[in-house]
């Protein structure tokens, strides 16, 4: 029989019901095709909270009485940044981490893990409106606000509300695989490609991930920042390897050049920008093209048609 994968849900008073029940309902789905996530909602003091909607949480344990963990989830709210997170509320944080192997935030519940210091020295992500309060208020972490999710060794963090689902997905995935996880994706009918003009996509649902963790690292940053500086040079650096190395790791696993696969994503976040009704010119600069003209050679390449040509198509469909 399968050990059960426990997974500890920190909630509190105005936490934010759709963090709550997305991720919840990712595993549970993932239990209906043969995984064991036990869930179990837990606050300061065991004491039941009332979430954004209204609606009354029942709190299953004290934080501090959980037991050993294989995840610990911290939702978010409404509330912060604008409220301080109470010292309580990060020592709960901080009780989980020591008894969970792995750690995750939900939006603005990084918030939560950067009040417990559980952030400092690491890269992470929140709610796109809260990214620059967040780095401000917390200079030792490496915020990336236009990543869904980051992971930093056993500590991810997701940005605002649904984004938990694509963390629970890429959780579901890395303990039971990518077709479980796609399966889950299918039947809670998750879109592949998030729209909007921030958006990056799940790594879980790209395609198959990478099986090298020095490549996943790669494409993973590729995603969290597509106009970064991704030279095959810098990308070698981060993955430690040289520079032929990871050409062979993306030719064999990914069946493509790093080059290929940088513009390849960088033509999806400008693609998704004009589908959000940005301008041709703010899709090439903040999606790594740099000019209209780059951008336009992508476009015909990909779709036989101009990025303008395609936006005014776009907004034609939808009057």
């Amino acid at each position: 029989m399968d050990v059960p994968h426990r997974v500890g849900v920190l909630v509190f008073d105005g936490v934010k019901m759709l963090d709550v029940a997305g991720p919840s309902e990712v595993f549970t789905e993932a239990n209906r095709l043969g995984a064991t996530y036990q869930l179990m909602l837990c606050s300061v003091g065991a004491v039941d909270v009332t979430a954004s909607t209204g609606m009354r949480i029942s709190v299953d344990v004290d934080a501090a009485d959980t037991g050993l963990l294989s995840t610990a989830l911290v939702m978010g709210g409404d509330r912060f940044p604008s409220t301080p997170v109470s010292p309580e509320l990060a020592a709960a944080a901080t009780t989980l981490a020591a008894k969970a192997d792995r750690m995750a935030s939900i939006c603005t519940g990084a918030f939560i893990l950067a009040a417990a210091g559980l952030l400092d020295g690491r890269r992470a992500t929140t709610h796109w409106q809260h990214a620059d309060t967040l780095a401000r208020g917390y200079p030792r972490i490496t915020v990336e606000p236009d990543a869904i999710f980051v992971e930093d060794g056993t500590i991810f963090s997701s940005a605002g509300v649904t984004a938990g689902i694509d963390l629970a997905l890429a959780l579901v995935e890395r303990d039971h695989g990518t077709e479980l996880a796609r399966t889950v994706a299918q039947s809670l009918v998750v879109y592949l490609q998030r729209p909007g003009g921030q958006s990056q996509f799940s790594p879980s649902l790209r395609g198959p991930r990478p099986r090298t963790g020095q490549l996943r690292e790669v494409v993973d940053a590729v995603a969290a920042d597509p106009a970064g500086d991704h030279s095959i040079t810098r990308l070698a650096a981060r993955a430690n390897v040289s520079p032929r190395h990871l050409t062979r790791l993306f030719q064999d696993e990914l069946g493509t050049t790093p080059a290929k696969y940088v513009e390849l994503i960088r033509f999806d976040t400008a693609k998704a920008m004009l589908d959000a009704g940005h301008t041709v010119t703010s899709a090439a600069q903040h999606s790594g093209f740099g000019s209209p003209e780059t951008l336009r050679r992508s476009f015909i390449q990909h779709l036989g048609v101009s990025p303008r040509a395609y936006r005014q198509r776009f907004h034609s469909a939808h009057r």
